[in-house]
């Protein structure tokens, strides 16, 4: 471990595990193997600072860090939002058949967004939007805020004019010139397990946006809420119905220490299958991969792809009582510290084998190496999309795969029907 100072400490294992479990706490860890390794683990504020202009630092080719400059293109809410909705105008304008629409306008295989509108920017098509169905519900958010702070939920236009300067025009101004907000179609047909709404967290890991190459972790958890749901109005105001965040939700009554409220991916998908089916559940799981994906390729072009970056999303998913899943968010910096001893077990593999893929054997780091790690080193993660080998089929494959149409390694399309198949686009 080498400190701030430049000072180099060995570790043993238990201690190893106590740096990893408490890093998300320091703001810059560095973990080393010798003195030429040069691995940092950052924090978002500090990630800014190393790719300043004003700081004139320059990475090694010996260091890697685990943000990418402007991850907040994908991470802050309403930039994830205006790149989703830039996509797919590119892709519509280009005539590409993943922007094909339904009779009543709607994108059949890119509508995984709520309804969502910029505040203050979008306020007047807010109110219009929302005059078209005013018994809706929507659900308000700080951009650049996470931990469930600062959301609330809505039914009522007045409920909003608070915000709002001048009530003839109707101009929206935020009561902090600083802060924006994002104003989303609130989901309110969640599926429900034991009366009691819940999302998913899941890991995925990037180690380069140019070509895309993205990596699925196994081992996602669900996060309930302590309070069985219901869309009354009446409890719009309580978050232990509607929020999912375990940092609203550990201070509810019901809330329980021992598994945390939560479930594992796996437990859910046995759920699922045997009170669905398995083949609706594969379907369901193969359109929370290409939600994922296409999010990833939605902020590619934009995206700062800088050699020395690689960097591990959370995705917060949500499943409605149709089995349609919806992306909600997805966070640069997903907590890393732990609430119950599972919970611990899971985030320190999550972190080792992040690490092995960033870092393969823990040899010295080399920035400019292909970052297309060996199989054997990828734990618990599987590849969801490489770039690389999809392109030979184009979006063509990308439809095949959406609908369910597997295809082998090189792009062909799997020859073996008598087996089900999971689409990964591999």
């Amino acid at each position: 471990f080498r400190t701030m100072a430049g000072k180099v400490k060995w570790v043993t294992d238990i201690e190893k595990s106590v740096l990893i479990n408490n890093f998300e706490k320091r703001g810059w860890i560095q973990v080393a193997e010798n003195e030429d390794w040069n691995f940092y683990w950052m924090s978002v504020q500090t990630i800014r600072n190393v790719f300043s202009v004003e700081t004139g630092y320059r990475l090694s080719d010996d260091q890697i860090v685990n943000h990418f400059p402007n991850h907040y293109e994908l991470t802050r809410k309403d930039m994830m939002v205006k790149n989703i909705k830039r996509y797919r105008k590119e892709l519509e304008k280009e005539g590409s058949p993943l922007a094909e629409k339904d009779e009543n306008g709607k994108y059949i295989y890119l509508d995984f967004v709520p309804v969502t509108f910029m505040l203050p920017a979008d306020y007047n098509l807010f109110v219009e939007e929302f005059r078209k169905n005013p018994s809706s519900t929507w659900i308000m958010k700080p951009c650049g805020k996470a931990q469930g702070k600062g959301i609330f939920l809505i039914n009522k236009l007045s409920q909003i004019k608070k915000w709002s300067r001048d009530s003839k025009t109707s101009s929206f101004v935020s009561q902090s010139s600083k802060e924006a907000y994002v104003i989303s179609l609130y989901i309110n047909n969640p599926l429900l397990i034991g009366g009691k709404k819940f999302d998913l967290r899941l890991y995925v890991l990037v180690s380069t946006y140019r070509p895309l190459r993205c990596y699925m972790y196994k081992l996602g958890f669900c996060r309930f809420c302590t309070v069985k749901y219901t869309p009354s109005t009446s409890e719009l105001d309580n978050m232990f119905v509607h929020l999912t965040n375990v940092a609203i939700q550990k201070h509810g009554d019901d809330y329980n220490h021992i598994h945390g409220g939560k479930w594992t991916v796996s437990n859910l998908r046995l759920y699922l299958e045997s009170t669905r089916g398995k083949e609706v559940t594969n379907k369901l799981f193969d359109e929370i991969h290409w939600i994922i994906v296409q999010s990833l390729k939605a902020v590619a072009p934009v995206m700062n792809n800088d050699k020395h970056c690689f960097e591990c999303y959370g995705y917060d998913i949500i499943i409605d009582d149709k089995l349609k899943p919806w992306l909600i968010e997805v966070n640069a910096s997903p907590s890393l510290t732990s609430s119950t001893a599972n919970d611990r077990i899971l985030k320190y593999n999550l972190i080792n084998d992040t690490l092995n893929i960033a870092v393969p054997n823990g040899e010295i780091p080399d920035c400019k190496w292909n970052k297309s790690p060996p199989k054997e080193v990828l734990g618990n993660y599987e590849v969801l999309y490489d770039e690389e080998m999809a392109q030979s089929d184009g979006p063509e494959r990308d439809l095949r795969s959406r609908s369910g149409q597997s295809t082998g390694a090189k792009g062909n399309r799997a020859r073996d029907l008598g087996k089900p198949v999971l689409t990964t686009w591999k």
